[in-house]
């Protein structure tokens, strides 16, 4: 048989490599990463990597590769899946055949065309080399614009803004983390960044940009002007999809797979970032950047390509740090009708419920970890389907962990 074959070096390949020897499964595993060097985490670039040049952390278990016999192809460029055939093509012309395949092959940066501005002048940042090319061009009391006041823009806004660079945020929505966050928690956020001098300006779009003598200027849409030495755009990120499209696999904002992550060729998987998925704790379909998700779904993707039927179903997680703050959430905001605030030490929790009184989401924000217990524990809530009243939620005096009795 020809064994396992992992297309992506990222956090959900990794994982479903270990995880089919962890259960052990003793045919070939092949693991194959564009990118050359071992597998590294992702969320350190915007943060620690920026502020001390240091190398992006590897993979937890990505060392164990080699001992686990799981061949770790890097460099390798996959062109065209071949369904008919079982095989895919890599760009040196080389074809791998499989017995089963997991896509893995996660999101690349939305990037963002600016008149008047050449490109290498807007960067983007999703891999390591990204995180290198935008440290070298940071340089204290430079003027750069961050447009996208996403987890991802207010990260690398608050690390260029603490290496000393004057930072300006621009961003559509009426409000930063439109999106993700209440707006209790985004303003508690967007306070911290103008405290550290960040300005924020929400409703804003560039229109174009014109070059002078000391670097450039933005136009906006609204008549304003803004001097910039470059420009870093955090506009989401678009799924690797090409290669599953192409195969003729189901393809929307996402490679589409059934509960257990199985594409429409059943010899075919797909997990993390490129995945869209039902969730049906929401009753929706998702496709989800998230660290956690990515390792949670290459664990059971792996379990089901050796013939389980694991359903992926738990609210999701989502983390942010910015300056001294750390930001948790857990949970979908989807058919809220409440909002329930408690404030303790500091920190922030809110709580989203739906018409139902039933507890749908949480979002905290702290000094450091401050929240990541009380986050924990309305996971743990959502998950297994609790209800407790939005004045529970809200009273202080009553531990969270009580709630869980029911």
């Amino acid at each position: 048989m020809y064994g396992i074959l992992i297309i992506g070096a990222g956090e959900a390949g990794v994982q479903a490599a270990l995880t089919l020897r962890q259960q052990g499964y003793q045919g070939q595993i092949t693991l194959l990463g564009d990118e050359s060097g071992r597998p590294y985490e992702r969320p350190p670039l915007s943060k620690q990597c920026l502020l001390d040049g240091s190398d992006a952390p590897l993979i937890s278990g990505s060392q164990q590769l080699e001992a686990l016999n799981i061949q770790y192809r890097n460099g390798q460029r996959v062109v065209a899946i071949h369904r008919n055939q079982q095989q895919v093509e890599l760009a040196s012309g080389e074809q791998l055949p499989y017995e089963r395949l997991l896509l893995a092959t996660g999101a690349q940066a939305r990037t963002l065309t600016i008149e008047g501005m050449p490109a290498e002048q807007v960067l983007t940042l999703r891999s390591r080399g990204d995180a290198e090319r935008i440290r070298q061009r940071a340089r204290p009391g430079q003027n750069v614009v961050m447009i996208g006041a996403g987890f991802i823009g207010l990260e690398l806004a608050a690390s260029l803004r603490t290496l000393g660079l004057e930072v300006t945020v621009l961003e559509s929505a009426e409000r930063i983390l439109q999106r993700a966050v209440p707006a209790s928690i985004a303003s508690l956020i967007a306070a911290e960044h103008q405290q550290q001098g960040v300005e924020i300006r929400c409703q804003s779009s560039v229109e174009y940009a014109s070059s002078t003598d000391y670097g450039y200027q933005l136009h906006l849409l609204n008549g304003e002007r803004i001097n910039a030495d470059w420009v870093l755009a955090g506009i989401g990120s678009v799924p690797n999809t090409h290669l599953a499209q192409d195969a003729g696999l189901n393809v929307d904002n996402g490679i589409q797979v059934d509960h257990c992550l199985r594409t429409s060729d059943p010899m075919i998987f797909a997990a993390g970032d490129c995945a869209r998925f039902p969730l049906d704790l929401y009753n929706t379909e998702v496709r989800l950047e998230s660290w956690r998700c990515a390792r949670e779904q290459g664990e059971i993707a792996a379990l089901n390509m050796l013939g389980a039927n694991t359903i992926y179903n738990v609210a999701p997680w989502f983390w942010s740090d910015q300056y001294q703050l750390g930001l948790q959430m857990v949970g979908l905001p989807i058919g809220v009708t409440q909002e329930v605030i408690r404030d303790f030490n500091g920190s922030r929790l809110v709580f989203l419920l739906n018409a139902h009184q039933q507890l749908v989401a949480a979002c905290g924000v702290g000094p450091g970890n401050t929240v990541a217990r009380d986050i924990k524990i309305a996971e743990r809530l959502i998950n297994q389907g609790l209800h407790p009243s939005a004045e529970q939620l809200a009273d202080t005096s009553i531990s969270l962990k009580s709630l869980l009795k029911g």
